[in-house]
């Protein structure tokens, strides 16, 4: 007679009579199971996924890196100079000696802000650069954008001359407004008064500016003139058919002047006084 019990080990215990009277047992014990699950898991682990360390990348040369952050700089540089704002070349001294531009010194550079002017137009007293209609360039044609930029980002280190399109000038009176030229003290008057103006250089001179006649802006224009009042090619200059014309369109304006930014020792921001009001 034999007795069998399996335990959750699956083992098994057998106990069997010995040959003879019956009075001695033996035991035997059986671990088949056991053995077919342990080969089972070892078989599972066989079959589990293998890792395998990847490759580091390779470093790519530094000629390409080069060329990528020299790219995305002229991307930058494009994008800024073209919606926030961007450094021009003083070329003339029409402006002094609010910024200075001559022949054998270091002309001014200066950082021009064009959002300004997203929300609102350009006030008296505001030192703009503008694109000049066909009557202040004799004709000449702006250059193309790709020209453009190449150009000015040139002209900056002085590897080529400014465009001769672009001028820079203060605003005296807009659309609407009436200017002549002169009172008894030498002074331009808008609509019949005279203007404050702290900014004008007379080389020295006796405070007398060279006389023109009386205008009325033109709406959606402004009459623009230089600091350097009597050296200063400007709206007085370029009144072609009509003394009107030498006024400049609006849409003309790239931006207004902030700062001084090259040379270094005359850093500083670019005054704004409003001749109407006394700067107020």
């Amino acid at each position: 007679m034999s007795h069998r019990v399996n335990d959750d080990s699956s083992s098994t215990w057998e106990t069997t009579p010995p040959p003879g009277d019956g009075s001695e047992r033996t035991t035997r014990f059986s671990t088949s199971r056991s053995s077919a699950s342990s080969s089972s898991s070892y078989e599972e682990e066989d079959r589990s996924p293998k890792f395998s360390k990847k490759k580091p990348k390779k470093k790519q040369p530094f000629w390409k890196e080069l060329l990528v952050i020299f790219s995305v700089a002229i991307l930058l540089t494009v994008v800024i100079q073209t919606f926030v704002a961007r450094v021009f070349v003083i070329p003339s001294a029409s402006m002094e000696t609010t910024l200075h531009g001559c022949t054998g010194c270091v002309n001014d550079k200066v950082l021009v802000e064009k959002i300004t002017y997203l929300f609102n137009d350009p006030r008296p007293g505001d030192v703009i650069v503008f694109r000049g209609p066909p009557n202040w360039t004799g004709g000449q044609q702006p250059p193309n954008f790709v020209v453009g930029t190449l150009q000015d980002l040139g002209s900056m280190v002085n590897l080529s001359e400014p465009s001769g399109t672009d001028f820079i000038k203060r605003v005296i009176a807009v659309g609407g407004q009436t200017v002549e030229c002169c009172d008894d003290q030498g002074r331009v008057m808008v609509d019949g008064k005279p203007l404050d103006e702290p900014y004008l250089n007379f080389n020295g001179g006796p405070r007398q500016q060279e006389s023109f006649e009386k205008v009325t802006v033109p709406a959606g224009k402004l009459w623009v003139m230089g600091d350097n009042r009597n050296n200063s090619s400007d709206s007085r200059k370029h009144g072609d058919p009509t003394p009107a014309d030498g006024a400049i369109p609006i849409e003309n304006v790239v931006g207004k002047a902030r700062v001084i930014v090259i040379p270094v020792g005359r850093w500083g921001t670019i005054s704004d006084h409003n001749p109407q009001t006394g700067g107020r």
